[in-house]
This record gives C-alpha cells, structure tokens and sequence, in this order.
C-alpha cells in the first residue's frame, strides 16, 4: 500500500535494465607501434548508433502509470545485467534486429510480465523468482518481444484506453446490485488480454527467436508449467482471483497452449541441445526480495505490518489479506465479507466525523455517526447501506495521515460488527524494535546435501503458507519429482 505524500515507486526507479548498449571500448594496442612502418593510419571502423526507445508521452504516462501500481522498479545490478545480456541476445536472433527494447524489473511480487508498442518491457521480482533458469526468463522476455515485434501490443494499447487500463475501487458505496465482495476487493492493474490467435502467434515467435539465440526452446513449456502450478497454489488459498495481478490473467496458459510451445521447440531441437544457463541464473536471483517488499507494507498471515510508516493490524479469523498499490483488501472465506483499508487526504481542521458525511460515500446514515479514540487516536465511525451490502467505515488520524477501514457485509450480523470492531482497536504503533526487525523474505539459493528431501528443505523456509507445495513450485518440480544430491534450489528465508 501506498501512503499519501510518500515518495512513490515512480519517482524512486530508474530504467532497471537497458538493452542496448553504447559501442563498446575501442581496444588498445600492445607494445611499442613506432618500430613498424605504416603507409597510412589505419582507420577505425565506425559502428552505426544503436537504436533507442522512442519515448512517447503516452508511453510515459502509461510507464509511470506501470511503476505505480506495481511498487516501482527493483535495483539490482546482478539481475539487470543478467538480463541485458539476455535480450541483446534475443534481439540480435530476433527477425528486427534494428528495432530497441527497454527492460523494467517492477518491485513487484506478482507473477507478470507485459510490453508497450514502443518497445518497453516489464518483467515483475515475482515471475524472475519463479523461473528456474535464463531459458525460462527468455521465453517471457521473447514472448513479449514477439507481442511488439507483430503489432498486438500496439492493438492492446488501444484497447487499453477504451477499457481504462488501471481499474481501482475508490467507491465501494456504489449501490450497484451487481456488486460482490469480490468485485469490492479487486483494486489491481488490469490489462485488456490478448486475444487466443494473438497469444499463439506470439508462443511460435517467441519460441523461434530463444532458439535462435541458442537458448533451450523448452523453456517456454516448463515456465507455462510452473505458472499454472503457481495460479493453482494461490486460488487454492484465497477467494480472490489470483490471476487478476498475475500473467496469466492476460496471458492464458491453457493445456492446449503448453503443447504448442513443445511442439514449437520440436522444430529446434539440435543434437547438442540450447542452453538453460541455471547455474548463471540462479546466482544472480539469490537473495532477491521475496513477497512483498516492506517499505510498502507486508502481509504475515492475518496481520498487516507497515513498518515504514509504523503502525500494524490484524483481520479476523477466516479472512485472507491482500496488499496492493492502492490498498489492503481482505476477503473472508466464503465471500460474504471484505474490507478495504487505505489512506485519504482529510484537511488538519476538519474532523473525522465530518468527513465521513462529506459525500465521498453514498448513503451515509448521519444519525449513526460517532466520534472515537481508538488506542489513543482520534477516529469517527459511521454505517451505510446499499441495495446488496451493508457498510461500516472507520477513520482514524495517525500523525498527520488519516486511515479508512471500509468493511462490507451482505448482512449485518453481530459477527460482522465485531470483525470490523476488532479489526480497528487492533490497529497500534509498532514498536522500535518492531519496525527494525521487520525485513523481506528473500530467496536463498542452496546445494542439496545427501538425505535432503521436499520435506526437510521445505521446513527450512521461513515466512511463507504451504512450504512443501511452495517449494516445489518455485523449484519446477511436480507432486512426483524430489531433489538429488548437489542440485542447486531454491527456498525461501526471512
């Protein structure tokens, strides 16, 4: 969650990787060049400029919009190198060898990777987690280059801004009759999808250009694979459709659609086969942020913690939280409550409770308002209803920010006000211990020792749901496949 008046993940990333590359450093010579004789000087051919990414103000303002909604760009100079080297690769095989890309890691840790006609790619901290090795992140990065490369990215932008690109919930008082707790959840970036023909066309494009570059051509099909895996771990999990964040919601990873991509590498395969380079990888991705990053808050089971801005809460029981760029969603198990916290900007003079019937909200019932003090902070609350839902709101002022708590209900019950009561007098400072002991998961690339199994590797992760099931997801091994000695794998640690 991004707070009011903090510097956002735009303004904080720079270009994270790119691709094209100045001329390279002219070589100088060895040894003393006087004692030879030379009729003329020699002249040093001139390389033609490489091209650049044609900057459009569009395409700014839709790559500002990017980093602000995906936590900004992620800095690391290993994993940026890593992946010039991969795509100057891809471009050079590539069928425009003159047209420029630029690569963004987004601070993200979602599962995602997308394009802009202009030649701007984005790949998330979350989907360089997942793949196992610089084939698999080649078949993303060609992927997308392929989606540039035939002209759907410049199709997609189109139907980007007829659909509005960025869709969040900054009225959940609508009173639509169609609105669900699903629907009041959602707060993430959506992209309109590619269409089925678009998407393979893009797989044998993308296919052909790794190969080319002399990459593994199966690592598309393992990395739709492990995107599946993934997407089933999630929705296993939560109500909230985890695909709405990730790749493939825009992306569609279907059976039919893994086959092509083997099928797709069948027509490369050489004898002595194409590179996976997973040594390489996996050294440049250890110790990357995991998860969420903590300057913009982070999740731990039904707490929430923002030690940047130093306070914590807590969600009821049965209640899975999501944290996003505009807020932190939670969900309850089976749909019939959610709750919405996020900060506004309410003016130092005027007070909570008249800000709660200034008409941001529809449906206030004045009557109901009342002033708090909530864990020795100001706060007001209020109700409303709408024609499926019924609502309680709590805002409370923490330093010179002011927080809502927005809790929906289908009906109003007992337990429901008690979940929206407990959920805000659970809201406190954190301590200063609390604040430096608050640090990412990162992920820990290790050698399998003799005796390691899925098992005893999984409880050596700390921070995470499902370790067992994680583990091997984010490893590409399925329900059947273990570990051998001197494998290189990935767990993941606080």
């Amino acid at each position: 969650m991004t707070a009011t008046g903090r510097q956002t993940g735009s303004s904080r990333g720079l270009w994270a990787a790119p691709v094209l590359l100045c001329a390279a450093l002219a070589l100088s010579a060895c040894g003393d060049a006087s004692r030879f004789e030379v009729a003329t000087k020699p002249t040093t051919p001139t390389r033609p400029p490489k091209p650049a990414v044609v900057q459009t103000p569009a395409g700014e303002k839709e790559h500002e919009r990017i980093l602000a909604s995906y936590g900004g760009s992620y800095d690391d100079p290993r994993l940026e190198s890593l992946i010039t080297k991969t795509v100057e690769r891809l471009v050079a095989a590539s069928e425009r060898p003159d047209l420029a890309y630029k690569v963004t890691i987004l601070n993200s840790g979602a599962v995602n990777a997308f394009a802009l006609p202009t030649g701007q790619l984005y790949v998330t901290r979350g989907l360089v987690a997942l793949a196992s090795d610089t084939s698999e992140l080649s078949s993303v990065l060609s992927h997308e280059m392929a989606h540039v490369l035939a002209k759907h990215a410049s199709i997609r932008e189109e139907q980007a801004r007829q659909a509005s690109v960025t869709r969040v919930v900054t009225d959940m008082a609508t009173g639509d009759p169609d609105l669900t707790a699903l629907a009041l959840a959602k707060s993430k970036l959506t992209m309109a999808s590619f269409s089925r023909a678009q998407e393979f066309e893009a797989d044998g494009i993308g296919v052909g250009i790794s190969a080319r570059a002399h990459f593994d051509p199966y690592g598309a099909s393992r990395f739709l694979a492990s995107m599946e895996r993934n997407a089933a771990m999630k929705a296993g999990r939560s109500p909230l459709d985890p695909r709405a964040q990730d790749f493939l919601s825009s992306h569609p990873a279907t059976p039919e659609r893994v086959q092509n991509a083997q099928a797709n590498a069948q027509q490369y395969t050489s004898p002595e086969g194409g590179e996976r380079d997973r040594e390489t990888y996996l050294a440049a991705i250890d110790n990357i942020v995991y998860g969420e990053d903590p300057s913009e808050g982070f999740v731990r089971g039904r707490r929430f913690l923002h030690p940047k801005l130093g306070f914590s809460f807590q969600a009821p029981e049965s209640f899975t939280l999501d944290n996003t760029a505009q807020a932190v969603i939670g969900v309850r198990e089976g749909g019939n409550q959610a709750m919405r916290f996020d900060v506004v900007r309410v003016p130092a003079e005027q007070t909570l409770s008249d800000y709660l019937n200034s008409g941001w909200m529809e449906n206030v019932e004045k009557a109901s308002t009342e002033d708090l003090t909530i864990n020795g902070f100001p706060a007001a609350s209020a109700t409303a209803q709408g024609d499926q839902w019924q609502f309680r709101v709590y805002a409370l002022r923490f330093g010179s920010d002011v927080y809502r708590f927005i809790f929906a209900a289908k009906q109003k019950t007992t337990e429901s006000e008690r979940n929206a009561r407990e959920t805000v007098t659970s809201f406190r400072r954190l301590s200063l211990e609390e604040i430096q002991a608050a640090r990412p998961l990162r992920l820990k690339v290790i050698t399998v020792q003799p005796g390691d199994t899925v098992e005893s590797l999984s409880h050596r992760m700390n921070g995470v749901d499902r370790p067992a099931e994680r583990f091997r997801v984010l490893n590409g091994l399925d329900a059947r496949a273990n570990v051998k000695a001197r494998d290189l794998v990935k767990i993941v640690v606080d």
